[in-house]
């Protein structure tokens, strides 16, 4: 492994959920304990399953690895982490700003965005800290700061005068407002990540396109601040014998192929590693030391599940939302589980039933274009551009909240507004004027706004309704909260791979929509083997593993669902795409 070689004191692993990042992280701790290192492993991923890989309970402390000589691991607890965090902030302003801002306040610090941001604050502590990791040659970090969190550093965070003298407002405080107090150390983190003498930063992908474009777009973000020494590792690549008189791993192993061939410019000149698909899940030393292998790893035999696997499609979805005639469908989900492709497909069957239709994207690596690959009468299709939404955004709010500011205060909103917050606002304030569309035809988002967004956007609409009721003046502002917190107007549909970190993120997604009074109406399985005939061992093999993953999403988290297939065929066009719709068992 070309990203193992004179390993530096710090392995930075990063990547999007599902991608093997755990599974490697843990893998290379292993190697370099038994090369006779002393190494601490550190998940700060609230979805962590270090302890479950090696079977051992971990949680917030330094604890030895059974039978691994020099290895010690601990899984920091982000929720412990972003109570610290909230407290930290909001202690100061209690008692010196109106009731209503606070709990404004508070909000936003309730969401995924806090929680990252806590769990960011653990890890550069043991970065920038020698006394904590004075025992340790290497410490490797399994965990998923992106470029949006890394940004967050670069700010100067003078926070906490601009809430004491009362400028502060509550569409900008946020859980940025906690970064003065660690600007030092958040500093030096991101000069510790920039030294290759000390650390290597490794992005984490599978080859496929969509998911190469997100790493690409990641390590543009990470070398515009410096970082930019990276290493790529692919994982998961399909071994060309599995393909032996069987179609769809014939297929599956071209798709992949082909996303390696066409590898985007900017990942072709960094140092590549590429690991082989595993028929078995990672869990075990013996597996562990198994995944760097260059060799198939000959899979246990199993039978097919698809004949015995009675699930609904995604058509039996879209047999209950046309009852309504119109409204607003809404797809969530991280990265790279397919949420563009879904969205158009069901948009399509929308379409070819009769109904007029609005598919609208916000995503900077979509292609809906493409991936329709033809027209319909009855479908209009958009695209948002963030850049220009949130240029929109700032100069509304710097015409508007800092028309009155003296210079200092106008400077620290300024400031605010160059976060990455302000675009998750901004695009999705774009999003709530094509919502009113919805009470005449189906409108289909393709977008992400986590909980964090939508608590953000809550806590603004209510501070301008204090505003207004304080001045008199009795216009409504409303937010688009209303529309999406009515089950009626709005369906939510969060889409998963059957794959364990898939499904715990897309349940961590439900958690925080719930706490925005969101209650999602389907979740959608997307890519099953489980739902195919194969023929390849090790794709049986994987199958077969879907079937918890799939249970857990039937029997504990939804309350009704859909699982699409995987297809030998990439789902382009408008027949690919209604037949992804209407695919049966």
């Amino acid at each position: 492994m070309n990203f193992l070689d004179q390993a530096p004191r710090f392995l930075f692993f990063t990547g999007k959920g599902g991608v093997g990042k755990t599974s490697i992280a843990c893998a290379t701790a292993v190697q370099l304990a038994d090369a006779g290192k002393r190494v601490l492993l550190v998940s700060t991923d609230p979805a962590s399953n270090v302890g479950q890989v090696f079977g051992v309970t971990i949680g917030n402390q330094v604890t030895p690895i059974p039978e691994v000589a020099g290895l010690s691991a601990m899984e920091i607890d982000p929720q412990a982490a972003a109570q610290a965090y909230r407290d930290r902030i909001v202690g100061p302003v209690r008692g010196l700003l109106p009731d209503a801002i606070v709990k404004g306040i508070e909000e936003q610090l309730s969401g995924a965005c806090t929680t990252e941001i806590a769990a960011f604050d653990e890890f550069t502590a043991l970065l920038t800290d020698p006394a904590l990791t004075l025992d340790y040659e290497h410490i490797v970090f399994d965990t998923a700061p992106t470029g949006h969190t890394i940004r967050l550093l670069q700010l100067p965070g003078a926070w906490t005068g601009f809430l004491e003298t009362g400028k502060g407002d509550a569409s900008c405080l946020g859980p940025l407002a906690g970064l003065e107090k660690q600007q030092s150390q958040y500093k030096a983190a991101v000069e510790a990540l920039a030294d290759t003498g000390r650390s290597r930063l490794i992005l984490v992908a599978r080859a496929q396109q969509a998911t190469l474009r997100e790493v690409a777009r990641t390590h543009a973000e990470l070398a515009a601040i410096g970082l930019e020494k990276q290493n790529l590792v692919i994982n998961g690549i399909l071994p060309a014998e599995e393909t032996t008189d069987d179609p769809l791993a014939s297929a599956l192993y071209q798709r992949e192929q082909l996303a390696l061939h066409s590898l985007p410019e900017a990942l072709k000149t960094l140092p590549r590693d590429e690991i082989l698909l595993k028929p078995f899940n990672l869990v075990g030393l013996t597996t562990l030391r198994q995944l760097f292998s260059s060799h198939a790893i000959p899979s246990v035999a199993s039978e097919g599940v698809s004949d015995s696997l009675n699930a609904p499609n995604l058509s039996s979805l879209v047999d209950e939302i046309v009852n309504d005639g119109h409204g607003l469908v809404m797809f969530m989900g991280k990265g790279g589980v397919g949420k563009t492709t879904l969205a158009a497909a069901l948009a399509v069957t929308l379409a070819e039933r009769g109904f007029a239709v609005h598919l609208t994207t916000s995503d900077p690596a979509a292609h809906l274009t493409e991936t329709l690959s033809g027209a319909l009468e009855q479908l209009t299709v958009s695209r948002i551009d963030p850049h220009a939404e949130t240029e929109r955004y700032r100069q509304q709010v710097l015409e508007t909240k800092g028309a009155h500011l003296d210079p200092q205060g106008r400077a620290l909103l300024e400031e605010d507004l160059r976060s990455p917050c302000t675009e998750e606002i901004a695009v999705f304030q774009a999003f709530s004027r094509i919502i009113r569309e919805a009470k005449k035809k189906f409108v289909v988002m393709d977008t992400a706004p986590t909980g964090h967004t939508l608590l953000l956007l809550d806590a603004t609409g209510a501070y301008h309704r204090e505003v207004s009721r304080q001045g008199g003046n009795s216009e409504a502002h409303l937010t688009p909260m209303m529309q999406l917190q009515d089950p009626t107007q709005t369906k939510v549909l969060l889409v998963t791979l059957a794959e364990t970190t898939p499904v715990l993120e897309a349940a961590n997604l439900q958690a925080d929509l719930r706490r925005a009074g969101i209650e999602p109406w389907a979740w959608v399985i997307n890519n099953s083997l489980a739902l195919t005939t194969v023929h390849s061992p090790l794709l049986r093999q994987r199958a077969s593993n879907e079937l918890r993953e799939i249970e857990s999403v039937a029997k504990i988290h939804a309350s009704r669902y859909a699982i699409v297939p995987f297809l030998p065929e990439e789902p382009i066009g408008i027949d690919h795409l209604q037949a992804l719709a209407t695919f049966k068992t």
